[in-house]
């Protein structure tokens, strides 16, 4: 899966533990407030502005949570550029973590509405994206796109009874020591390409199961899947540069390569509870 934005290392972005009002938003990703489109569309480009779209949203129980935008260099794209929204239904919150939907747009044609199905640890603060369990949405920039994008969020929803029953298994599943080192092993793998002879990896696999909190001292599979997601995703682990000089590993923040990455863990983490079931 493809997504059509790729958000930059140092994009504006901003997290709550409570959901963030129009005010924290703007101060953060203004082109969800844009008034018009971008030149360049034509027509056929339907603007709906995505404030108006999170409001319909908002009416049906979803909350903002998390928010992002793109860096642009030309100044003259910030009011349009790709940005992102990270929301949570009040049904979907339980003490330890919240299922998102993660909404991207924007007004300069770069991007339709798309959602995608996330989850939130709030022990470590991280966000997830939940494999290919739940299918990516598109709604193109035509039609009734309001109702389509809320129609499109239950749908995803509607997805996250399959991913409580791929979590619950994971958490049933007991990794031994072994194990928790091939899931790590595997892991370095989907990051750096064990192929390229000429650029080995800088950090090893036991390095990701590095533990960063007295909660996830457990060898369930869902913990150890959790810490080597974090370690991964939020990097700061120390490593050596294909020259041989000490280095660490930079957060993946990129969205593009923060969901192909994500979904990539998810998956390999379903298939090894498969395999313990």
């Amino acid at each position: 899966m493809q997504l059509a934005s790729s958000f930059r290392y140092g994009s504006p972005m901003l997290r709550s533990d409570s959901p963030l009002s129009d005010d924290q938003i703007r101060r953060i990703a203004p082109s969800i407030f844009a008034e018009g489109k971008h030149q360049s569309r034509s027509e056929r480009f339907t603007y709906i502005p995505t404030i108006d779209v999170l409001k319909g949203l908002r009416n049906e129980g979803f909350q903002p949570f998390m928010v992002c935008q793109t860096r642009v260099h030309d100044q003259d794209k910030r009011e349009f550029t790709k940005h992102m929204i990270r929301m949570r239904h009040a049904d979907e919150i339980t003490g330890e973590e919240a299922n998102e939907i993660i909404l991207l747009n924007s007004h300069d044609g770069t991007s339709s509405y798309q959602m995608l199905a996330g989850a939130f640890r709030f022990v470590c603060q991280n966000g997830m994206v939940a494999g290919d369990t739940v299918g990516e949405v598109r709604v193109p920039h035509k039609g009734d796109i309001v109702q389509n994008v809320i129609n499109g969020a239950f749908d995803v929803l509607d997805g996250f009874d399959l991913i409580r029953e791929q979590k619950d298994g994971m958490r049933a599943a007991k990794l031994t020591r072994d194990e928790q080192h091939a899931f790590a092993r595997s892991a370095v793998a989907l990051r750096y390409d064990p192929t390229d002879a000429n650029t080995p990896a800088p950090i090893t696999g036991s390095q990701l199961l590095n533990v960063r909190r007295f909660e996830d001292h457990r060898d369930d599979l869902w913990t150890v899947f959790n810490r080597v997601q974090e370690n991964m995703t939020k990097g700061g682990l120390h490593g050596r540069s294909r020259t041989g000089r000490a280095m660490s590993t930079r957060p993946v923040v990129g969205i593009d390569q923060n969901v192909k990455l994500n979904r990539a863990l998810w998956m390999l983490a379903d298939a090894m509870r498969q395999m313990k079931a």
